[in-house]
Formats: C-alpha cells, sequence, structure tokens
C-alpha cells in the first residue's frame, strides 16, 4: 500500500495512543490527530489532584504539547477541531477548525471521542459557580474560580470516581463539601458493605453524604435537593456520569450495541472494518461475563488505543476485554474493585460465594501496621475467582492487582492459597491477606469450615438458627446481634452444652478468626451444621447500614 493515511478523532488517553503506537508500526503512514480542545495527550486522571493542591504545576498535566508530539511522532495535529461528518463510502471525514472546513482522507480511521458529562435540564443550570470536570478547559474553570471567587461551600452532584475526587480535593482547599447521590450508595463498583466503608471515611472527614436524593434546583449560593433539603453551595460540582459521544459514529451508521457505545471486535473494529472505536464510546467484551459493556476508565482506554493503532497501520493484534480494575484515594485511606463484585455476578446469573479478610496490610509487630479489608468473590461450583474489593490505608492496590492477576490467569480460589508472595516484616505478612483469602475460601468449599457471607446471614430468619457470638465481653459491650449467645472462645469447650444442637450454628467474631476456630471446635463436637460469617460483627454491621 503506497503511504496508509490514519485519522484520529480525539487525542486523549486511547486517540494519543493510538497515534503514537500506529507510528511505531508503520514509520511512513500519514498520520493525522483531531482533537476539539487545545490540549493533547494530557493526563486526565491528574486533573482533580491539580485543583486539590497535591499537583503544584499545571504544566505537569500536559504530558505532551501539540508541537512536541509532532515532533516526536511526526503527527500532524490539529486542535480546537471539531469533527463533523464521516463519509464511508469516500472513506473521508470532515472537520471544522480555526481556518475552517476540511476534508481527511483516510484508509483507517480511529474514533476516540469519550464521553461527554451528563448535565440534567434543572432550574438555575447552566450557571456560573456549576462545573463538569472532563478537560483542561474545565479543570483550568473550576482552578480559577476557587483561586477568584473564594467559595466557601460545595456540593458534588454524583458519588462516582470524579465526583469524590473532587469531593477531596475542594475539602483539601478548605471547603465545606457535601456530596449527592441519587443511588442508595456510593462507588457503583463496589458492593454495598465497600460502599459503606467510603460514606463513613467521608463523613469522619467532615465530607456529608446524602444518599437516595438528587439536584432538584441550581441558585447562586445554593441548591435544592429533591427530598426538600437545601444545601448551600457557593460552588456545585456535576458528576453524574458521561454520556458516550456517538453523534457521529450513529450517523455514520455504525452498530451500535445495547449500553449505547459502538459495538467493536476484539480488534477495536467498529461494523465497518476500516473505522476503530476505543475508549469511552467503544462497547467491549467483559472479560468475564463475556457480555457487551462500557467501562469509562483511562487503562483500558490507553490499551485499546495501543491495540486499535497497531490494527490501524496493519499489525494484529486483539484485545482481551476489560474487568474494570480500579482505584480510588478516599482521603486517608483507599479503595480499589477488580472483577465483578457479588451484586454484579449474581446478575449475571453466576452463583457466587466470597470471603472476607479483616488483617494489617503488613506484619502486626512491625511498626506502622495498618487495618486492611479484603473481599474475593468466587464461583461456587468451580472455585474460580471472580471478583475482589479491598478497603485500608496501604497496601490495598497492592493485593487487588495481584486478584486481577489471578482473574486473567483464571485461578481458583485454591490457587489463591498457594500463591508465593513476597514477604518481609515492613510490607507484608508471612500469610499475605491474599493467601488467607484463599485459605478460607479453601476450607469453605471443602467443608473443613463453612463460610457465609454477612449479605447471606442477614437474609436468614434468626428464629431458626443459633448464632454463636465469641468475642470478648468487652466487646459485646459495645454491641452484638440480637439473640445471639454470648460465649468467649477460650471458655467455649467447657460450655458446650449451652449450644443448641437441634439448628444450624452460625458463629461469628470481630473479623473472622476466632469463629473460625470455634467452629471447627463445634464440629468436631458433633455439631452436624455450624457456619462462620465472614468478615465478622465488623461485616455483619456495614451490611446492616
Amino acid at each position: 500500500m503506497k503511504n496508509r493515511k490514519i485519522v484520529i478523532i480525539g487525542g486523549v488517553a486511547g486517540g494519543a495512543t493510538a497515534a503514537a503506537r500506529a507510528r511505531r508500526v508503520d514509520e511512513h503512514a500519514e498520520i493525522t490527530l483531531v482533537e476539539m480542545s487545545g490540549y493533547v495527550s494530557y493526563a486526565n486522571c491528574g486533573l482533580p489532584y491539580y485543583i486539590g493542591g497535591d499537583i503544584k504545576e499545571r504544566s505537569k498535566l500536559l504530558l505532551q504539547t501539540p508541537k512536541g508530539f509532532h515532533d516526536r511522532y511526526r503527527v500532524r495535529v490539529l486542535t480546537h477541531t471539531e469533527a463533523l461528518k464521516i463519509d464511508r463510502e469516500k472513506k473521508e471525514v470532515l472537520v471544522r477548525g480555526p481556518d475552517g472546513e476540511q476534508t481527511l482522507s483516510y484508509n483507517s480511521l480511529i474514533l476516540s471521542q469519550g464521553g461527554s458529562p451528563v448535565v440534567p435540564p434543572l432550574p438555575g443550570i447552566p450557571s456560573q459557580h456549576a462545573f463538569t470536570l472532563r478537560n483542561v478547559e474545565d479543570t483550568d474553570a473550576i482552578h480559577d474560580f476557587v483561586e477568584q471567587a473564594k467559595p466557601r461551600t460545595a456540593v458534588i452532584a454524583g458519588g462516582g470516581f470524579i465526583g469524590l475526587e473532587m469531593a477531596e480535593a475542594l475539602h483539601s482547599r478548605g471547603l465545606s463539601v457535601q456530596v449527592v447521590e441519587k443511588f442508595n450508595q456510593l462507588m457503583p463498583p463496589l458492593d454495598p458493605e465497600f460502599a459503606e466503608f467510603v460514606r463513613q471515611e467521608l463523613e469522619r472527614n467532615s465530607i456529608h453524604v446524602h444518599l437516595n436524593t438528587g439536584l432538584a434546583s441550581v441558585d447562586q449560593h445554593e441548591v435544592r435537593l429533591g427530598d426538600g433539603q437545601v444545601l448551600q453551595a457557593d460552588l456545585v460540582i456535576l458528576s453524574m456520569g458521561v454520556r458516550p459521544q456517538t453523534g457521529m459514529a450513529k450517523e455514520a451508521g455504525l452498530e451500535i450495541g445495547p449500553t449505547g457505545g459502538v459495538l467493536v471486535n476484539g480488534a477495536m473494529q467498529s461494523s465497518d472494518p476500516s473505522i476503530f472505536v476505543v475508549g469511552d464510546m467503544a462497547e467491549i467484551v467483559h472479560r468475564i461475563t463475556g457480555k457487551k459493556v462500557r467501562v469509562p476508565l483511562a487503562g483500558p482506554a490507553n490499551r485499546q488505543g495501543r491495540i486499535a493503532g497497531s490494527n490501524a497501520a496493519g499489525a494484529r493484534m486483539t484485545y482481551a476485554g476489560a474487568m474494570g480494575t480500579s482505584v480510588v484515594k478516599i482521603c486517608d485511606r483507599t479503595a480499589a474493585a477488580t472483577g465483578l463484585t457479588e451484586k454484579a455476578a449474581k446478575e449475571a446469573g453466576i452463583q457466587t460465594s466470597s470471603v472476607f479478610v479483616h488483617a494489617n496490610h503488613h506484619a502486626g509487630y512491625y511498626p506502622g501496621a495498618k487495618q486492611l479489608t479484603l473481599k474475593v468473590v468466587f464461583e461456587t461450583k468451580t472455585g474460580q475467582v471472580l471478583g475482589a474489593q479491598a478497603f485500608g490505608s496501604e497496601g490495598v492496590d497492592k493485593r487487588i492487582d495481584v486478584i486481577a492477576t489471578a482473574i486473567a490467569g483464571k485461578l481458583t480460589v485454591e490457587d489463591l492459597e498457594s500463591l508465593d508472595l513476597s514477604y518481609a516484616p515492613p510490607f507484608s505478612s508471612a500469610n499475605d491477606p491474599v493467601n488467607t483469602a484463599g485459605f478460607i475460601g479453601a476450607n469453605s468449599r471443602s467443608g473443613f469450615s463453612p463460610v457465609v457471607s454477612p449479605d447471606v446471614f442477614q437474609t436468614i430468619d434468626k428464629s431458626e438458627i443459633a448464632i454463636l457470638d465469641v468475642r470478648d465481653d468487652a466487646e459485646t459491650a459495645r454491641g452484638f446481634v440480637a439473640g445471639a449467645i454470648k460465649i468467649p472462645l477460650p471458655q467455649l469447650r467447657d460450655r458446650l452444652n449451652e449450644i443448641p444442637r437441634d439448628r444450624p450454628v452460625y458463629a461469628y467474631c470481630f473479623s473472622g478468626m476466632r469463629s473460625y476456630l470455634a467452629a471447627r471446635i463445634l464440629m468436631q463436637n458433633g455439631f452436624e451444621k455450624v457456619y462462620n460469617v465472614a468478615g465478622g460483627y465488623r461485616s455483619i454491621m456495614r451490611m446492616a447500614v
């Protein structure tokens, strides 16, 4: 082929990666990158941290300038340029920039237009003090408003990644911040008990959360919620999700999937083989369920861009699908997830089990050990690991990345037992929390110590079971499950006669270790149906909220 022509629409994340990869594959291709804003290849995930002051220099966000990108990759960069229409028959794209309209011809076209923030049609919107955060220009507008208008109060509409990152950013700037979420939990990628961890951490830092309600109207210094509450708001951040920018793709007749994104195959090709689609606007395959999904995260967008750029330039690469691995900083804590939540697995028709681990992120005897909670979800029949969530101060990302690798390798919960993970007291424990999750899961699957998740425990008719609390008296004085038989673990062997044998026994402690020991004592003393409540009283109370 004479020098192939590659046109890329969208110069952030997937688009910039696609351009750079295409050049590495084909040195002689004519590559044109079209971007509506004035910036390409910037750190869009770093935008809230610049507003909050963690990133001091604005220039650090700009990974490449248009000129720098051209000089390094010999890619023609058109900024402040909007793509208007695709002519698939002629293989042309009509664009409009500072110098007017022009037509760009292509052999391969890559669409990386991302998504546009959801802006509800409410009274008071648009407003000079209500902002979305999607690009550098948005960042500058919010940053300048905070610097010049000196707002004292802020309301964040939306409890997803951007909303919570902005809540922390503005809180660190000294604003009084409240978060409003229309659903019954923050962070949809998390199961309810982990979303509750997040909510409590925000409240602990005086960032107040309002669930099950949304914005009804916006005024100059306040907002009204759907439940009638009025909140002070000198600044409003609208972070209620993004819609894929598929207008041009639809007009061109590309096939749209059930979630509203452009359908693509493993090569990132749309229904037109010469048009590739990546990032927030692409509908891809979920690596576990095989279902079509959209995963609006920077990591998958970059990997998809690499694959699309390779294939557009004549190579052959295939995208394995996404698992939604994600992590977010919540004040002094970290929340992370990978794969399927228990909720999502059940919605997909998969019978699942789960285990909870409450442990230190490194050896408890080494100074600075901090609590970490890990939940691993696995298929009940096969034991295959399906997902995980973690919350804590340190070591959260490490454990989630290990589980993400396990999912990709189709490992079972039994395989987690034998993972040879690094150990030294400043970094981990001899039995890492991931190994411990494997121990618990394997014990449950083999019948050595059956485990029941706290959400299942909450649904059981308590009149038909015996509940055993093996914590000490000081712990039970601070709260216990109604109807529980309270026997501290050291006394259990001498008080077995206090536990009924004609009903299943559900044992719990604070985190699950002592109740595991209790379950083994009972089972070896003739109790036939004994279950350890995963995660103990700590997890039970989270589910009760």
